[in-house]
C-alpha cells in the first residue's frame, strides 16, 4: 500500500464538547483505500464519540473531516451514509420483523416504473448478489429476528456494500461471536480491504488487531496519542500508549486461603440447558467456570439467581437449604449476579449512575424519605471510587458512559447489596485492558474481605490467572474440575471440547 496516496478519510483537529466536558480534543486520524486501521484506546478514550462524529450523529465543534481530499460536513447519519461512511456496531440496530433483504434496502427500495410499487424481486436479487460477493450463505427472506449475532453483522456489512461504502467502521464486531464466526468475519474484512474499501477496526483484543489490521491509531482521554504500522510496535508498547503506563501484572491474585464451604450445589438440572451440575464454593474463593459456546455456564448461573424455571436440584448456603425461585429470593439470601449483557440485563441506561447503584437496595435507602439523595450519593460515590469509575458526575445517565464504565456501574450495583456470593458472568467482556486490570484488582479485594466469587469467562488467561479452581463445562455437564496450577491451557481446552485427554493428563 502506497503511504503517499491521499487518505480516503482524514480528520484534523477534531474537538467535541458536551456541557463543558471535553470528549475529543484535537484528534487526528487517517485511513487509506485498501487499508485496515485499528482504532485503539481504553473505554472512555473517545472512540465512541469519534465514531458518532464520523457517522453524522454528532457534529464536531472544531476541526475538519475530509473524504478523498475534499472537506465534508455531515448534517446527520443519512448524509454520512450517502457519502460512503457507515458503521457496523457491536449492538446491531435493525428491524427484527423485516427480512434480510428488506433491512438492507430499507428507506431506499427500488420501484417498478411509474406505478411506484416496490420491486421486491429486484430487492431480493440484489441482496443475493451482495451475499455472493461476500461468499456468505444467508437466506434473504429470513426474518432478522431469527438470525445469529454474526449473521446480523453480515447483514450490516451487506447494507454498507449496497451503498458503495468507501469507509466501513467495525465497532467491537467480534464481542459475541464464536471462534468459527470470528474467522468468517476476518475473511470478510480482508475481502473488503482487497476490494479497496477503507476499514476502521475497533477492538480491545490484541490478537484480533494484529490478525487483521495494517496500522493503528491510539486515543487516550479524548486525545490523539500515536499512529503507525502495527508491524513496528509490540503489544506491550501499545498498552503503554493506551493507558499511559505499563500494565505489569494483568491478573493480580490475592493471597487468600479459601475457608469452609459456603455454597453447595447438588445435581442441578434443567430439561434443555444443563444436567447433573454439582460443585462447591468456599468462603474467600474465586471459582472459575470455563467452556465453549453452548456449554451451559451462563444458564447454570441464571438458575442459581432464580431467573430460570423448571430447575431441579439442591442448593445450600452456609449449610442451610435455600429455595431460589426469583431474583428477589437470591438477593435476600446474599447471592448477586452480574450478567454478561450489561446493556439489556445489567443496567438501566436511561437512569443516572447513583440510581442504578442503589436500585437493588431501595428498601434500605428509602423511597421518599428525607435525606435519600444524600444516602444515594454516599453509597454511589463509595463504589465509584473503589471501581475507579470515570464519569463527569454521579447524576450522569449510564447510557452516556463507555462500555467499561457501564460494567463498573453494574458491579457497584450488586456489591451495594452486600452479598455473600457474587457471580460474575463475563465481567470484562468488551472492555479495555486498563478497565480489565481495575476489575481484576477489585475481584482480588473482594475475596480478601471474605466474599466468594464465581467467575464465568471465555478468556482462558483470565480464568487461569484469577481462579483458585476451574470448573470446565461441556454440553451442559461438568467435564472436569482443576485446582489452580495443575492444568495447562491445552488440558482445559481439551476438557471443554469433551475430550478425555484432560482427565488422562490430570
Amino acid at each position: 500500500m502506497d503511504m503517499n496516496t491521499t487518505p480516503v478519510l482524514q480528520l484534523t483537529g477534531i474537538c467535541k464538547r458536551f456541557a463543558g466536558i471535553v470528549a475529543l480534543n484535537n484528534v487526528a486520524l487517517s485511513v487509506r483505500a485498501g487499508e485496515v486501521m485499528a482504532l485503539i484506546g481504553e473505554n472512555g478514550a473517545g472512540k465512541s464519540t469519534l465514531v458518532k462524529t464520523l457517522t453524522g450523529i454528532y457534529r464536531p465543534d472544531e476541526g475538519t473531516i475530509e473524504l478523498a481530499g475534499q472537506p465534508v460536513r455531515f448534517a446527520n447519519a443519512q448524509d454520512a451514509m450517502q457519502a460512503g461512511v457507515t458503521a457496523v456496531h457491536q449492538e446491531t440496530v435493525m428491524f427484527d420483523e423485516l427480512t434480510v433483504a428488506e433491512n438492507i434496502y430499507v428507506g431506499r427500495q427500488p420501484c417498478r416504473g411509474a406505478s411506484g410499487r416496490i420491486d421486491w424481486s429486484k430487492i431480493e436479487a440484489e441482496a443475493e448478489k451482495l451475499f455472493e460477493r461476500l461468499e456468505v450463505a444467508l437466506p434473504v427472506r429470513a426474518r432478522v429476528k431469527d438470525l445469529s449475532v454474526a449473521q446480523r453483522h453480515f447483514v450490516e456489512i451487506a447494507r454498507a456494500l449496497s451503498q458503495d461504502a468507501r469507509v466501513v467502521i467495525l465497532d467491537e464486531p467480534t464481542a459475541s461471536l464464536s471462534q468459527r464466526e470470528i474467522r468468517e468475519l476476518y475473511r470478510i474484512i480482508r475481502q473488503l480491504r482487497d476490494a479497496g474499501t477503507a476499514v476502521i477496526f475497533i477492538s480491545h483484543k490484541f490478537d484480533e488487531i494484529y490478525e487483521v489490521a495494517d496500522r493503528y491509531t491510539v486515543l487516550r482521554d479524548g486525545q490523539f496519542i500515536a499512529e503507525g504500522a502495527l508491524a513496528d510496535i509490540t503489544e506491550q508498547e501499545l498498552v503503554a500508549l493506551m493507558v499511559g503506563r505499563t500494565v505489569k501484572q494483568a491478573y493480580p491474585k490475592a493471597d487468600v486461603t479459601p475457608g469452609e464451604v459456603l455454597l453447595s450445589v447438588e445435581n442441578l438440572c434443567h430439561p434443555t440447558e444443563f444436567d447433573n451440575v454439582s460443585f462447591e464454593l468456599r468462603r474467600g474463593e474465586i471459582l472459575g467456570f470455563y467452556g465453549l459456546v453452548g456449554a451451559g455456564r451462563s444458564e447454570v448461573m441464571q438458575a442459581l439467581f432464580g431467573l430460570s424455571t423448571q430447575v431441579r436440584g439442591n442448593v445450600r448456603l452456609d449449610g442451610k437449604p435455600v429455595c431460589v425461585t426469583c431474583a428477589a429470593d437470591a438477593i435476600k439470601h446474599g447471592i448477586a449476579y452480574v450478567p454478561e449483557d450489561r446493556q439489556h440485563q445489567g443496567a438501566h441506561l436511561t437512569l443516572p449512575i447513583l440510581q442504578n447503584i442503589t436500585l437493588p437496595i431501595l428498601s434500605k435507602v428509602g423511597f421518599f424519605l428525607r435525606g435519600r439523595r444524600a444516602e444515594e450519593n454516599k453509597i454511589a460515590r463509595h463504589f465509584a471510587e473503589q471501581l475507579e469509575l470515570k464519569a463527569a458526575y454521579l447524576t450522569q445517565n449510564v447510557s452516556e458512559l463507555s462500555g467499561g464504565n457501564q460494567q463498573k456501574v453494574v458491579l457497584g450495583k450488586w456489591l451495594a447489596t452486600n452479598p455473600k456470593v457474587i457471580i460474575l458472568d463475563e465481567p470484562t467482556k468488551g472492555i479495555d485492558i486498563g478497565s480489565k486490570a481495575a476489575v481484576h484488582r477489585f475481584i482480588g479485594e473482594l475475596v480478601s474481605k471474605g466474599l466468594s466469587v464465581i467467575l464465568v469467562s471465555s478468556e482462558l488467561p483470565e480464568v487461569m490467572g484469577l481462579a483458585d479452581r476451574i470448573v470446565v463445562m461441556h454440553q451442559g455437564r461438568i467435564e472436569h474440575t482443576f485446582n489452580r496450577g495443575e492444568a495447562t491451557p491445552e488440558m482445559i481446552v481439551s476438557a471443554a471440547s469433551g475430550n478425555e485427554l484432560a482427565e488422562d493428563c490430570a
